[in-house]
């Protein structure tokens, strides 16, 4: 009997993809409606109504669908080959000469589909809509994005001053709009000894030009030191209606700043990690998150390589369902154990690489160890 090879590769990608998305739709169905009854619970708060909360939730789910493919890919694909499996339709596809390395070519190909998925979900569509979220959020509430501080937003920008010379910058945000306006702005102004040399303080904050942000209603005060100690000779204040700001701050970096790292987009992340290297500040975390990014859509390959074990085991009553069973446990697994190793490496300071890579490690050792297995048998 000789294996047509193309045919099945069609007939078995269709089944694959086609229970993946049964399994992803059902998933985001689950997730959406927890998703909302959480939202429910804030109407009618600050003039929060319904219909605000169900279009929050529904942005969400760009979102919510990159976190589940790799579980949605691991409970599709045992779902797929468990059906062909209770038919013997794997079973005479092994007769017919196929073997292991051929099985996992063949579920490799819809893999590689739901891989570029996964990435275009996470580099494209979630990143945009969780800045049209925020944008949302924010005109919705008018509250000071906090980010861990109730003062408020905190920054770091090393710069120049007028004359050219190194200072560095803390800057303190009140509130961020949705149009990228800010409010309540304190400039804290330092020299390369971190001496305090000016407190500026503005009321509102528009973007103009490549770092240039014009500031209104601006009062400064200046420390001036005359005979080089550390205490200032004399202070100055100053009111201005306006004033040109020069820094690298920009609406972009504030984007990043408002969005988590998981749901940035990784060329965002490695300009806010060169950003805050420039600022000699930790990026760790969005180090992890930069490499979470290029290697997370590889995960789906990986889940469904540890799917295809299951296409060999035989039970003979409630075979299907002690399937799905044990790959939604594997798959909640492996949820946790990605969560786990970002949290364990930011913990240890191991390589954010090594942090990023360790669960699909993990389970594609465990996959590759169930497949020698089920081969041996």
């Amino acid at each position: 009997m000789k294996l047509r090879i193309g045919i099945v590769q069609r007939y078995l990608a269709r089944e694959i993809l086609l229970a993946v998305a049964l399994v992803l739709t059902a998933l985001l169905v689950l997730y959406t409606s927890f998703d909302f009854i959480n939202e429910v619970n804030d109407v009618g708060k600050n003039g929060y109504r319904i219909e605000q909360a169900a279009l929050f939730v529904l942005l969400q789910v760009p979102a919510r669908a990159y976190e589940l493919l790799p579980i949605a890919a691991l409970i599709g694909t045992i779902y797929a080959l468990a059906q062909l499996a209770s038919h013997s339709e794997f079973t005479i596809l092994r007769v017919a000469g196929l073997s292991t390395g051929g099985a996992v070519r063949l579920v490799m190909v819809p893999g590689l589909l739901l891989v570029v998925f996964t990435f275009l979900l996470g580099e494209v569509v979630t990143p945009n809509v969780e800045t049209l979220t925020q944008k949302l959020s924010l005109k919705q509430s008018s509250s000071p994005i906090a980010r861990g501080f109730r003062s408020g937003l905190w920054v770091k920008d090393n710069t120049r001053d007028d004359r050219g010379r190194p200072v560095v910058r803390f800057v303190n945000i009140g509130t961020v709009g949705g149009d990228s306006t800010l409010k309540n702005i304190k400039v804290y102004e330092f020299d390369t000894a971190l001496r305090l040399q000016d407190i500026s303080f503005a009321e509102r904050g528009t973007f103009v030009a490549p770092h240039a942000w014009r500031l209104s209603k601006v009062t400064e005060t200046r420390f001036i030191n005359l005979g080089g100690s550390d205490a200032p000779d004399k202070v100055e204040v100053t009111r201005r209606d306006e004033r040109l700001w020069q820094s690298d701050i920009n609406p972009q970096l504030l984007a990043v700043l408002t969005v988590t790292p998981e749901r940035m987009a990784a060329r965002n992340l490695d300009t806010y990690i060169r950003h805050l290297e420039e600022n000699k500040q930790t990026s760790e975390r969005y180090q992890i998150a930069f490499w979470k990014k290029i290697i997370y859509p590889f995960a789906v390959l990986v889940m469904m390589a540890l799917a295809l074990p299951f296409a060999y085991l035989h039970f003979r009553s409630g075979g299907i369902s002690f399937k799905i069973f044990a790959g939604i446990m594997l798959g909640i697994g492996f949820y946790l154990l990605n969560n786990l190793f970002s949290h364990v490496g930011l913990l240890n300071t191991w390589p954010p690489i090594l942090s990023a890579a360790m669960p699909s490690i993990v389970v594609l050792a465990a996959a590759m160890g169930a497949l020698r297995w089920v081969e041996r048998r």
